[in-house]
């Protein structure tokens, strides 16, 4: 276990049978800077380590038969409990498949809160008692299988950091980013002015902050409603009236 001798404000502690993988990607750029900075910290646990044989098992094979190997509770329960006890304020989340899908405003959450506890897991999955004797809230990044949860681990404590005060230079930026109104973010343009014989939007080189403004959430709920209808009609039902008349 790499811990701190005085944790700053936000820690998130990851169980893993690959501690060798952190910080890996989260070493750099933003994330990696705020970590020198100790705006927040990485603890690494290696779950093999709470084995009960000499050989460090960690999984058996499922009742009932079938392909693969199952993560077993009690291993599993006695590294939870060695980190996060249950009389400890926090999230507890294992990756999985058929966790409820992650988005903005749960990282919000998460962010917001002292610590999180991320549990990777491995092979066919984790033993249905220990999630449900522990608490674990279940979280997906997606509709898609990884070989197992560090990389949703990365991705869950990248999105929370650089919501963490001091992290991102403009603060400002980040109420323009997909999501946080609900929206997709809009497009973007820089130099030069006429690429490949394609123009910015003259809209944006008006110097008229009004229609710019304009010209973006226009363009945020137009990439909104094409490619993700489901936001979309979220996005609807909070913004508009019953005659679909904007209520901001």
């Amino acid at each position: 276990m790499n811990a701190h001798p005085q944790a700053p404000a936000w820690r998130a502690t990851v169980l893993t049978l690959f501690p060798e993988m952190f910080p890996g990607p989260l070493a750099y750029s933003l994330a990696g800077r705020a970590l020198e900075a100790r705006v927040w910290m990485l603890e690494t646990v290696d779950i093999r380590g709470f084995a009960r044989d000499k050989h460090g098992s960690v999984d058996d094979s499922p009742f009932g038969g079938g392909p693969g190997m199952v993560m077993r509770p009690d291993v599993l329960a006695a590294a939870i409990d060695a980190v996060h006890p249950a009389d400890e304020t926090g999230a507890r989340i294992l990756f999985t498949p058929r966790g409820r899908r992650l988005d903005q405003r749960r990282v919000r959450e998460l962010a917001a809160t002292p610590r999180v506890t991320l549990i990777c897991g491995r092979y066919e999955g984790v033993d249905e008692r220990v999630i449900e004797a522990r608490g674990l809230e279940e979280v997906s990044l997606g509709d898609f299988v990884l070989s197992g949860g560090e990389p949703a681990a990365m991705a869950l404590i990248d999105a929370c950091v650089r919501l963490l005060p001091g992290v991102v230079g403009e603060p400002a930026a980040l109420e323009e980013e997909s999501f946080e109104r609900g929206l997709l973010e809009n497009p973007q343009y820089t130099r030069p002015a006429v690429w490949e014989d394609r123009a910015v939007p003259e809209v944006l080189l008006s110097g008229h902050h009004g229609r710019i403004r304009a010209w973006r959430r226009a363009a945020a709920e137009q990439a909104t409603r094409e490619r993700r209808p489901g936001l979309w009609a979220r996005y609807v039902k909070t913004r508009y009236d019953k005659n679909g008349k904007k209520v901001d």
